[in-house]
């Protein structure tokens, strides 16, 4: 993906084959005007030539004006190679995003990511549990609503701040390899801590959130699908029945034979 830079000189470049097209235009209508006149004196067919090759005369000075415009205007200073890159992400992030199943993939590389990145450390357990809790929630927040609603919302409040301590944990950790002991080692210990009852909160969080969508779902008498698919079932049974019926031959009813009298 071009930087402004770049945009300028292709610019530039664009121009002047634009100038150099139209002067050779300009050219060739203009000769032709100049030698195909005088065969036949000024007619119909000759101002058509002469306003041709006038008005690609006029364009190619235009042409030629603009790139001695843009000529004469500084290039924009080269874009560092990390803004750089980091322009380009973003581009082809938001590209992503734009596609159907854009955010899905990107929350998933996401996710990958920051696994990788707290391989290793104390905290990658309890961000691999709060991860499983999180999908978990999110595969029943459609159900979770009415009065449900507040403890999603809260739900999302809590995941966020506790992956922000998940990578704080992680960090801290890394500096111990400078200084494993000092004050440093307390502060890893209170983290680490509260980074395991905050996700022990959550999962019981998502266990609540499942026993209420599980709950009200729950019907007081036989669901109604089941009640319908066994009248259902009653009928096609009955239905087959009298089919049966109509199609099992029956035996013709014999008149008494009278019996001799003696």
């Amino acid at each position: 993906m071009a930087d402004e830079r770049a945009r300028h000189f292709r610019q530039l470049r664009r121009l002047r084959r634009s100038a150099r097209r139209w002067s050779v235009l300009a050219g060739g209508l203009g000769g032709a005007t100049a030698v195909l006149t005088p065969y036949a004196g000024i007619g119909l067919p000759d101002a058509i030539w002469a306003g041709a090759a006038g008005s690609a005369i006029a364009v190619a000075a235009w042409r030629w004006a603009d790139l001695r415009a843009l000529a004469a205007t500084p290039a924009p200073p080269a874009l560092d190679p990390v803004e750089a890159a980091a322009r380009s992400r973003a581009r082809l992030v938001a590209a992503v995003e734009r596609l159907p199943v854009g955010p899905g993939v990107l929350a998933e590389v996401r996710r990958v990511r920051t696994r990788l990145a707290l391989r290793g450390t104390t905290a990658a357990p309890a961000w691999a549990r709060l991860d499983r809790a999180a999908l978990t929630l999110a595969g029943m927040s459609d159900r979770l609503n009415g009065p449900a609603e507040p403890a999603v919302r809260e739900a999302a409040e809590a995941d966020r701040s506790l992956r922000d301590l998940a990578n704080r944990v992680a960090s801290v950790e890394r500096a111990l390899s400078l200084a494993p002991r000092g004050p440093l080692a307390g502060v890893h210990a209170t983290l680490a801590a509260q980074l395991e009852s905050g996700v022990s909160a959550y999962e019981r969080l998502v266990v609540a959130a499942a026993s209420y969508v599980a709950e009200d779902a729950r019907p007081s008498t036989e669901h109604p699908a089941a009640a319908r698919l066994t009248e259902a079932t009653d009928l096609l049974h009955g239905v087959a029945a009298a089919l049966a019926e109509l199609r099992t031959p029956t035996t013709p009813l014999q008149t008494p034979t009278p019996t001799a009298q003696g």
